[in-house]
């Protein structure tokens, strides 16, 4: 079945670009230029995934977004500007799968959705998950790089679980901090993330001055990726 894509945005320059990209990969879209005509489309369209402004002209996206939780897991990727890191994490730590930057790149679009198509199907179940040279077996708390045993502390393999769960996806600092250390900790302590995604990075990345693995997410978090060639 071809994927039906909802694209929230009150611009019509912004829809163009959405409508245009998606289209010529092969996607149906469907377009809403207010808050409550995108809630209204998510219950009467049921698409598979929303692209989701955070500025909109009668709501804020990330009360959107709340009321679609409230209601559907469908994966939303919310449109955003360069300064808005803290609306960022707040989206990710309330629901929303990823966001992308505006203005942003064809490739870049087109994988984000790609990731958060397939992601709630497949990577979150997966026994198993491999990156270029890097093998994590879950089932063996097993990891891997180019046939070698990487050895990993527990906090090092819980947090490098994670990531690889929510492969080319990013994870913010709080839900870093809250599946690998626990509920009782709290945004001041995701210093312990960057020392920890700073051990982890000697251990898997053949430079760990230029991770291409683990890539950071400045004011938000990382995602674990396929290294790019070049």
């Amino acid at each position: 079945m071809t994927p039906t894509i909802l694209i929230v945005d009150d611009e019509p320059q912004i829809r163009r670009v959405l409508r245009v990209t998606l289209q010529s990969h092969g996607y149906q879209t469907r377009e809403a230029e207010t808050g409550a005509e995108g809630l209204e489309s998510v219950l009467g369209l049921q698409p598979q995934l929303i692209l989701l402004d955070i500025g909109l002209p009668d709501m804020a996206g990330t009360r959107v977004l709340e009321a679609i939780r409230a209601k559907s897991q469908v994966p939303v990727i919310m449109l955003t500007i360069q300064d808005q890191e803290t609306v960022k994490v707040f989206a990710l730590d309330h629901g929303a799968d990823d966001y992308v930057t505006k203005p942003f790149g064809t490739h870049e679009l087109l994988a984000r959705v790609r990731v958060a198509l397939r992601h709630r199907a497949s990577t979150a179940e997966a026994r198993a998950v491999q990156v270029g040279e890097l093998s994590i077996d879950f089932d063996r708390r097993l990891v891997e790089s180019g046939g070698e045993t990487v050895r990993l502390t527990p906090i090092e393999y819980d947090l490098l679980r994670v990531l690889a769960q929510n492969l080319g996806r990013v994870v913010t600092h709080g839900q870093l901090l809250r599946q690998v250390w626990g509920e009782a900790t709290n945004e001041f302590d995701s210093h312990y993330v960057r020392i920890y995604v700073g051990h982890l990075r000697k251990k898997i990345e053949t430079d760990p001055a230029r991770p291409r693995l683990i890539v950071t997410e400045p004011g938000v978090g990382y995602r674990l990726v396929e290294p790019w060639s070049g």
